[in-house]
């Protein structure tokens, strides 16, 4: 895989004087702190398909410290995990088989399986808001008995492994939670409104408050928005974001929605909306704007792309509340198209965007010329985009607070990448970057804070 710089005999010097030393020091940082089942401190947890006979599906350990695969049990899963999400602590992991649709809990502590829990059909969208080892799930396949229409938001307690409660959602496709739980954000294909849920008040097995009795005490259903697919909550207020033209509706936008007062903001106009993140007082927003995205000629930073089409990322100003980019062709920044949905900000603030169905240029195998995938880099401090030679859809990201580096699922591989220079980490560890994990890496999730 020749991605990145090759810097392996430097950093094989450097490790003979550096690696040792550094291992000590983090060994006697947490000599009094007892260790997970693993043996390790710093871990990884990946997801991994089942690609052939010999590859079994589930989660395997991986250790941030040297970025090496742990010999210890795979923690089974199913066939096919596609989709994390862990905790606020970081002591739940939720992982969705889409072999199976079952939804598993684990014990990050314990490395262990806390229950399984079967879904009404497939999710792209679950949470685990507190501690408590209870998530939710976005259907849109769920049937409801006794209605025509399909759609929910499945609560499930993995300390029993049944589902507590279905609340009926037409449509649901994503779900977010605001920051202790008690609140849900529930949006739906082709939509544009904004369902809240206060899945507390709720009446289990099936609570229907959302199409027999809308603006009650469990469903109120809040319109104004533009096709809205996802939302940041900090406090009482919610970031919406419209993804409009996109996900066929008119235009783009970011839209504040009052938690308490339920009062929705005036629009503000961007490039493209579905997935961000926010850092300061500053939202990243990444998205096409339009079905395909705009020409890549258009825009000045990706003209020399074999890609016809681009995504774009805006930054807004929360204080200010504006965006410089929108319309602003010398202002836009290009970055790799797809459905955006992934979005992480490094320990020395680079920006990693990932994507889904995005335009791959070459062959990372055999790369002749440019060679391009769903991932993008933009360094804050510069304003530099890194479109990085790899292939494939971007399925996880993870940054560390201790350590420049990056963990990207990327095409099925886990990529290291070092973000002091936006290339594929390469060491004696990994000497091509890349953590050999044998199955297909479908996400990643740091389970300890470091």
């Amino acid at each position: 895989m020749s991605l990145g710089a090759s810097r392996l005999t430097r950093r094989f010097l450097l490790l003979v004087l550096v690696v040792t030393p550094a291992a000590s020091w983090l060994s006697c940082g947490y000599s009094g702190v007892q260790k997970p089942p693993s043996g390790q401190l710093f871990r990884v947890m990946a997801a991994q398909s089942a690609t052939s006979a010999s590859t079994t599906g589930g989660l395997v350990i991986v250790s941030a410290q040297h970025d090496q695969l742990i010999r210890a049990p795979e923690i089974s899963t199913g066939s096919s995990p596609d989709l994390l999400a862990i905790s606020p602590n970081r002591g739940v992991l939720a992982a969705f088989d889409e072999s199976s649709n079952i939804v598993y809990g684990v014990s990050t502590a314990t490395e262990q399986i806390i229950g399984k829990v079967q879904l009404a059909g497939p999710t792209w969208s679950v949470v685990v808001p507190t501690s408590d080892p209870m998530g939710y799930a976005a259907v849109p396949s769920a049937a409801v008995s006794g209605y025509s229409f399909q759609g929910a938001v499945q609560q499930m307690n993995f300390a029993t492994s049944f589902l507590t409660t279905t609340l009926a959602v037409t449509n649901a496709q994503t779900v977010v939670s605001n920051g202790d739980g008690s609140l849900l954000l529930v949006f739906s294909n082709d939509s544009n409104s904004v369902t809240l849920l206060t899945p507390s008040l709720a009446t289990p097995p099936v609570d229907t408050s959302c199409v027999t009795n809308p603006q009650n005490e469990v469903c109120t259903i809040v319109a104004g928005f533009d096709r809205p697919v996802y939302a940041i909550v900090q406090g009482n207020t919610a970031y919406v974001f419209n993804c409009g033209a996109e996900c066929g509706g008119t235009r783009a936008s970011i839209q504040t929605l009052d938690l308490v007062t339920l009062a929705v903001g005036t629009p503000i106009p961007v490039n493209g909306a579905t997935w961000g993140l926010i850092n300061g007082n500053l939202l990243y927003v990444a998205g096409n704007g339009t079905p395909t995205g705009p020409l890549c000629t258009s825009l000045p930073n990706a003209a020399k792309t074999a890609a016809k089409y681009c995504g774009t990322l805006d930054i807004i100003d929360l204080n200010q509340m504006t965006d410089p980019y929108y319309n602003n062709p010398s202002k836009e920044i290009a970055i790799t198209d797809g459905y955006h949905d992934q979005m992480n900000m490094s320990a020395n603030s680079q920006l990693f965007v990932g994507s889904y169905n995005c335009t791959n240029v070459g062959d990372v195998n055999n790369p002749v010329g440019e060679v391009r995938g769903c991932l993008a880099i933009y360094n804050t401090s510069n304003g530099k985009v890194v479109i990085p030679p790899d292939n494939g859809n971007v399925d996880g990201l993870q940054g560390f607070s201790t350590r420049d580096a990056e963990y990207v699922a990327e095409g099925g591989y886990l990529r290291v990448y070092d973000t002091t220079i936006d290339a594929l980490w390469i060491n004696y560890f990994i000497p091509l970057g890349t953590v050999p994990i044998n199955g297909y890496v479908s996400g990643v999730k740091a389970v300890d804070f470091f």
